[in-house]
């Protein structure tokens, strides 16, 4: 099949499928006239790729998952610690999230919203507050 047909069938786009095989996830096969030609092999691979980084694995976490994928006496304890890895660090994200939400509902909490000039969160940004401290410290607990 040809690459916009691949492209249709894996849920990627075509300049994704050219990234991909230019760091070599995928190796297309060649017709005469040089358009790649990808097989049911090919399409699968994609489909891997496309799935694995949907759930926010790096091109490195799948290409480690690729070997893993395609080795039939694989350790299902490796793509285990892999993914548990990848848990830890979702895990660390949403703590970071959380403490940015938190700081960012401190600062809305401290703006009175009118028509005033006067706004601790234009404060804060331009780091001109004595409230910085406040919401630094609010954070940490």
């Amino acid at each position: 099949m040809n690459i916009s047909l691949a492209a249709e069938r894996s849920g990627l786009p075509v300049k994704t499928i050219r990234y991909y095989e230019d760091i070599g996830l995928v190796r297309p096969g060649r017709s005469e006239n040089g358009y790649r030609e990808f097989a049911e092999p090919d399409l699968q691979r994609l489909k891997f790729l496309q799935r694995a980084r949907s759930l926010g694995f790096s091109i490195e976490e799948c290409r480690e998952l690729l070997s893993l994928y395609e080795d039939r006496h694989r350790a299902s304890a490796d793509v285990k610690a892999l993914t548990r890895t990848k848990i830890s660090e979702v895990d660390r994200k949403i703590a970071e999230l959380q403490s940015l939400k938190k700081v960012l509902s401190t600062l809305v909490d401290a703006c009175h919203g009118d028509n005033r000039p006067d706004c601790p969160i234009i404060d804060d940004l331009a780091g001109t507050s004595g409230g910085e401290a406040a919401i630094t410290q609010s954070t940490e607990k």
